[in-house]
């Protein structure tokens, strides 16, 4: 477990560092850009053409390295919690180098974020198996085309509605990445190339980015962050739980709900409060 929690909380740091880094270079792209079939490909070659934007994407796939070491040695939503450690990183770096500025409650909100999820950490007992499972796997495929169509709706508007809807769904591109590296059948490297989930996981991630790009031009990195970091720890640990057979300590579901709670509490506040300011 340790090696798994030390990948997770590495992790954490470097998608921390990847979220501003993303912002600089996604702000530097026309904010009229949306997801459409039309504007996508001009819209991804803008991006590439942005150092900061090179660098994000780097550091992501540096990071992703380490979270899918952490997804297949631990439960999802300990997995996912460690991860959520990056919004706090995002947060600090936000008000030191953009113009994000928190209020104490909002500051209280993004540190309710992070207790309810170390909460759920703390509940935490053994992963399941990491085995195929074909009903979920076509549910994250339709779930994919559900996430691009309405991306696709939310990217037409510039207000801060836009940044948090297109943050919640980054975050459910990014709960599919995390479900399909637990799918993934690694048996031997026929089993891995016939697996579907070889293709759901990196097409949900590059969705998920391209997603949470769009948000970071809309509106604050902190307004953008905490809705897609809520989502892609949530959604993992439920479909762990109860599909995957993740457990949680006997007698310790009272502290995983409360931790539930607070997360989610904490996300509705700073996503009520951001968008007022945006």
């Amino acid at each position: 477990m340790f090696l798994g929690l030390s990948a997770a909380l590495a992790a954490a740091v470097l998608f921390g560092i990847a979220a501003i880094l993303q912002a600089v270079g996604s702000r530097k792209v026309p904010t009229e850009s949306e997801l459409n079939p039309r504007r996508f490909f001009s819209f991804v070659v803008a991006l590439l053409r942005q150092p900061a934007f090179l660098g994000a994407l780097a550091l992501q796939l540096a990071g992703f390295v380490l979270h899918f070491v952490a997804l297949r040695l631990l439960p999802l939503y300990l997995a996912q919690a460690g991860i959520a450690v990056s919004l706090v990183v995002t947060a600090l770096l936000a008000t030191r180098l953009m113009s994000d500025q928190l209020s104490l409650l909002e500051w209280s909100a993004v540190i309710a974020v992070c207790v309810g999820l170390g909460l759920l950490a703390v509940a935490a007992g053994h992963a399941g198996a990491n085995a195929p499972h074909h009903a979920l796997t076509v549910g994250i495929a339709v779930g994919l085309v559900a996430i691009a169509v309405l991306g696709g709706v939310a990217s037409r508007s510039p207000g801060g509605a836009s940044t948090a809807i297109l943050g919640l769904l980054a975050g459910l591109g990014y709960a599919g990445v995390a479900i399909s590296a637990r799918l993934l059948d690694d048996s031997s490297i026929g089993a891995l190339l016939s697996s579907p989930s070889s293709y759901t996981l990196p097409l949900s991630g590059a969705l998920a980015f391209i997603l949470y790009s769009l948000a970071l031009q809309r509106g604050s990195v902190t307004l953008a962050t905490t809705p897609m970091i809520a989502l892609q720890t949530i959604t993992p640990a439920a479909v762990g739980v109860f599909v995957l057979d993740d457990a949680v300590r006997a007698g310790w579901w009272p502290l995983a709900v409360l931790g539930f709670l607070l997360s989610a509490a904490g996300s509705l506040v700073l996503v009520r409060f951001e968008s007022v300011k945006v």
